[in-house]
């Protein structure tokens, strides 16, 4: 697995080579995910630059805490923004969180499977 979308060393680590507990902290980051995602869409389209922030400041903290650093320092990009009151760039740097999330859950799914294995 690329450790540029999760650095697994460093995750593993954090766990102390918990496997069980990592996956579980993996599965509840992607259900947060979603619900955050949502919440910041709708910040996004209402121009609510303190929800922005907010949101974009949990996802920086819960892809930190994942050791997925790409995504984590894309989210510090859209939480400065928003401190900031700059709408311009919000857009992209979103499209980019997304892909980033994609990313990761694939990864999570290989994850999954070499545990499993």
């Amino acid at each position: 697995m690329p450790d540029d979308i999760i650095d697994l060393p460093d995750i593993l680590e954090r766990v102390q080579n918990d496997e069980a507990l990592l996956l579980e902290l993996l599965d509840i980051f992607q259900e947060d995910f979603a619900g955050d995602r949502r919440v910041l869409g709708e910040a996004l389209a209402k121009k609510d630059f303190n929800k922005i922030r907010k949101v974009a400041h949990a996802l920086k903290g819960a892809s930190g805490n994942i050791s997925a650093k790409r995504m984590s320092a894309t989210c510090l990009q859209l939480e400065q923004l928003a401190k900031a009151n700059t709408i311009a760039g919000m857009s992209d740097l979103v499209k980019t969180i997304d892909s980033q999330f994609e990313e990761v859950k694939a990864n999570i799914e290989k994850l999954k499977k070499e545990f499993a294995g």
